[in-house]
């Protein structure tokens, strides 16, 4: 079993907030993969269902970010779980917009949801950042990070959300690589329309009742074409 916690505030004026994108991602997984309704429990709202072969409960507690530990503690003691049994998806300033990261224990960064978990669960836990940047200065961080996305950041956010989404049931089995792979082939598809497999997409079809003309027509319709003055100027050139 695996607990994946989404870390925000609760409210409809935090809902867009960037702090809340890791609310954001696990009711992209809820929605996603047909999880039952959401129900209070554990200081939170909970849904239980399953990711691939994985049971999995989805958690976004409601003590307010900075007692974020509170709710994820009540939910480690009641399913008997260990911190490794424990995956965040949290917000990141140190990452550039649209970027995911796994990481496995190590510190909190100042990020007062983690650092609410460390005090009650310690450091050895999984994470999954979020990149949403930094506004430049660290007076700035408090309202930057409670402010909503931009209409600009949309198009990123809705992909990274979906990359997520993708790769949730690898991430529950804990392949992080192939979890990461599908994030990445949201945000940053293959270029040149080659496919995930690095194959060339496959030649345009000719509209019906066309000919696609074999090698060399396209020169010779091109002489074809040329007036007899333009020939001529060609023999002096």
């Amino acid at each position: 079993m695996r607990l994946f916690v989404g870390l925000g505030n609760p409210g409809a004026q935090y809902a867009g907030n960037r702090h809340n994108i890791g609310f954001m991602a696990v009711e992209r997984i809820a929605e996603d993969h047909h999880f039952p309704p959401w129900r209070g429990k554990f200081k939170g709202q909970t849904a239980e269902g399953r990711l691939g072969s994985e049971k999995v409960i989805l958690l976004k507690p409601e003590t307010y970010m900075n007692l974020s530990g509170d709710a994820v503690q009540a939910a480690v003691q009641f399913y008997k779980l260990s911190p490794g049994d424990v995956t965040v998806f949290h917000d990141e300033l140190d990452l550039a917009p649209g970027k995911c990261r796994l990481k496995s224990g190590g510190g909190h960064a100042g990020h007062n949801g983690l650092r609410s978990i460390h005090q009650h669960l310690g450091p050895d836990y999984e994470r999954v950042r979020l990149g949403i940047g930094h506004p430049g200065h660290k007076d700035r961080v408090s309202g930057y990070v409670l402010s909503d996305f931009a209409k600009a950041d949309r198009d990123w956010l809705d992909d990274l959300l979906r990359g997520i989404s993708d790769g949730a049931a690898d991430l529950a089995r804990g392949d992080g690589a192939r979890f990461l792979n599908a994030v990445a082939l949201r945000v940053a598809p293959p270029r040149n329309g080659a496919t995930a497999t690095g194959a060339a997409p496959a030649a345009p079809k000719a509209p019906a009742g066309s000919t696609v003309p074999r090698p060399g027509q396209a020169e010779a319709a091109t002489e074809y074409s040329r007036t007899p003055l333009q020939k001529l100027a060609d023999r002096f050139r």
